[in-house]
């Protein structure tokens, strides 16, 4: 079972920073690439909230970015962006519009979830803490990170439980995948009637705690959803990223994205709801050469298993 203990990243050219605030009960994660990199986006569930992922569409002017944010606050959330935009500017890092005094442009898609509901001190008047979080959140960047309740997973909660950050990562031949997700899902991540994971049949070297459905195990409809007192969109969703070394091109990073939301079907049910805001990051950032569609499907398959795991794994730590 995940414990929350410290996780090296699988990428030495990839940095992860953490901040959150124990009285609002929120907090914001930065995915920071060492250079400009290729980035896609699928957006899957009904109530998303998001900062430029238009940017990411194919043919447009920018296909590469600086870093990704994920935060709790819904809508106030998204100022995180402008912190780490900020420090990333005053750096020199972004796209270079002309030349100085001009400044450059950091590229810095972001998505949110719904934490506003949690209890915590929302109280914050003109104030959000945002943006204050992001910058703590770039501040600490490294290249490990822990699970659980920590950054953009600290004030969330999936189905009845606690949410949380998690992470997995598997290889296809010599390419790697790592999903980084914070798991704030209007689904339960566990079996109706049981504590084992969905995702249980994924599991890696007891991470989950090696329990599986008894033997004589019936499905039956979860009683232990937010469906029961959610009355509107918006007030949810999963956020994350797969990053791989796979050296690949924006078409094929759209298909990664998109294979990797099937993750958040292997672990939660129901997923991508109507009052969820599901958005999944695809990011390259390595020169591995894959040798054709058939290894991109294989990619495909291991980041929804990753996102899976990882989804898993951010839970039971919370928990």
């Amino acid at each position: 079972m995940a414990d929350g203990s410290s996780e090296f990243l699988p990428f030495s050219n990839l940095r992860i920073g953490h901040a959150h605030d124990m009285r609002v009960r929120t907090g914001v994660t930065v995915i920071l690439p060492d250079r400009a990199s290729l980035c896609a986006v699928d957006v899957r569930g009904g109530a998303p909230g998001t900062r430029e992922t238009d940017t990411l569409a194919p043919g447009g002017l920018v296909d590469r970015v600086h870093a990704i944010v994920l935060a709790g606050g819904s809508v106030y959330g998204l100022g995180a962006a402008d912190a780490v935009c900020r420090e990333l500017g005053a750096q020199g890092i972004g796209f270079v519009a002309g030349r100085p005094p001009i400044p450059v442009s950091p590229i810095v898609p972001s998505a949110i979830l719904f934490d506003n509901a949690n209890g915590g001190d929302k109280d914050w008047g003109t104030s959000p803490p945002y943006q204050r979080l992001g910058s703590e959140a770039f501040a600490a960047a490294s290249g490990e990170t822990g699970e659980g309740a920590i950054g953009a997973g600290y004030g969330a909660t999936a189905g009845i439980y606690p949410g949380g950050f998690g992470m997995a990562t598997e290889t296809v031949g010599e390419a790697t995948v790592c999903a980084l997700i914070a798991a704030n899902p209007v689904g339960s991540p566990f079996l109706p009637g049981t504590a084992v994971p969905h995702a249980w049949i994924y599991e890696r070297d007891g991470e989950f705690g090696r329990l599986t459905p008894p033997a004589d195990y019936r499905w039956s409809p979860p009683m232990d959803t937010k469906l029961s007192f959610l009355a509107q969109a918006g007030q949810n969703t999963v956020i994350g990223a797969v990053v791989t070394d796979a050296a690949l091109s924006t078409s094929d990073l759209n298909r990664l994205a998109i294979m990797a939301q099937d993750g958040l079907a292997l672990s939660v049910q129901p997923s991508h709801t109507p009052l969820d805001g599901d958005t999944i990051f695809a990011l390259s950032i390595g020169e591995m050469e894959l040798s054709g569609p058939g290894e991109l499907s294989q990619l495909g398959s291991a980041a929804a298993r990753a996102v899976a795991r990882a989804l898993t794994r951010g839970v039971l730590a919370a928990r």
